[in-house]
């Protein structure tokens, strides 16, 4: 498995640094879906006509005054949606875990590639709790938080700074589409964004189409976080989403084994793995180390996937976050490499 990853490469990446390139100079957009709206562009080529906007979340309504144009994000993904829109971002997260310096090498490449300067890296998004005066520094006009965990609390406490875009339902589970389309109405920009997770979801069908072993083949998809303990990500979690886009489905196991509830992933002990049926097993690891260690466990050697070789690990630190949080932007930078190696699992189910 690779474990460092340079630039885009492929037909989706060539596609998207495309778009990237050209993003500051988008025309043509519509206004988001609001019946009072004019749909006259502005000078820009953006939806500026179309403001006021407001956004509707699981935690409140944000309404958008104006086209902004200071964008703070928050949460794992948000920055690339709105860098792949040809806007740079005044703050985001630090990602201490895949980046370098706190970026992430996609979003450091997308940055370059806009003629931009470093966004202000945002302190608090190893815990999930916002610093709010590095928000009111950031002088923001709209916070942007589709892929997070805010609390209703938090979410009350940055929109005194500015409007807040939330997450439409669950935490940490808006699939990469709709976050992508949720940026592009705020920021005015919907039909880019909407010609965005197109081309993206055009290159993911291609891909498939080169590996048909990945048709049909079900998966489980997990973390070994915590000691003896495997993390189950269920069917609304983005990155079995993306699995499912290649046409892989997700085995029955995941959904006989979880608990009655409506979270996103849920633990399941080592002595219990052996339950977790699937053709292939996926799961995601820091270093090739933790592999090792993982497989080494007696309970997960048991497991037919491992005894079979079918087990499908994503290794490297920026590698997990692409697949984990994926997005417009780190698709792109991921599959091309990744997609080759699971097909060569897939095609070891009998």
């Amino acid at each position: 498995m690779h474990t460092a990853l340079s630039r885009p490469a492929g037909r989706a990446a060539a596609a998207v640094a495309a778009l990237i390139i050209t993003g500051a100079g988008l025309v043509a957009c519509s206004a988001p879906t609001d019946q009072n709206a004019s749909t006259a562009p502005a000078a820009d080529g953006s939806d500026a006509a179309g403001f006021p906007v407001t956004v509707t979340s699981a935690l409140g309504d944000a309404v958008i005054p104006e086209k902004p144009e200071r964008i703070a994000t928050w949460g794992w993904s948000t920055q690339d949606a709105v860098l792949a829109l040809g806007v740079v971002p005044v703050a985001m997260p630090a990602f201490a875990y895949g980046g370098v310096d706190g970026v992430l090498p996609w979003d450091a490449d997308a940055i370059e590639d806009l003629g931009g300067e470093t966004p202000t890296l945002l302190t608090g998004g190893d815990t999930g709790e916002p610093n709010i005066e590095e928000f009111v520094e950031a002088r923001p006009d709209v916070i942007l938080a589709p892929y997070s965990g805010l609390t209703q609390e938090q979410y009350d406490a940055l929109s005194k700074v500015a409007p807040v875009v939330a997450y439409p339902d669950q935490r940490w589970a808006t699939s990469w589409e709709d976050q992508t389309a949720i940026v592009g109405q705020a920021l005015g920009l919907t039909d880019a964004a909407a010609d965005l997770v197109a081309q993206v979801d055009a290159d993911i069908a291609d891909l498939a189409a080169e590996y048909p072993a990945l048709a049909g083949t079900s998966f489980a998809y997990g973390a070994n976080n915590q000691p003896e303990i495997f993390n189950v990500f269920r069917d609304d979690d983005p990155r079995v989403q993306l699995l499912t886009q290649l046409g892989m489905t997700v085995a029955p196991s995941v959904e006989t084994l979880a608990p009655d509830d409506d979270s996103y992933f849920y633990q399941l002990g080592f002595e219990n793995l052996n339950a977790l049926e699937s053709d292939v097993l996926v799961a995601y690891f820091g270093t090739q180390a933790d592999v090792d260690a993982f497989v080494a466990d007696p309970l997960v050697a048991a497991m037919p996937q491992v005894k079979e070789d079918r087990f499908a690990p994503i290794v490297g630190e920026s590698f997990v976050m692409a697949s984990s949080a994926p997005t417009v932007l780190s698709i792109p930078w991921m599959l091309d490499q990744y997609v080759p190696q699971l097909a060569a699992v897939a095609e070891r189910v009998g």
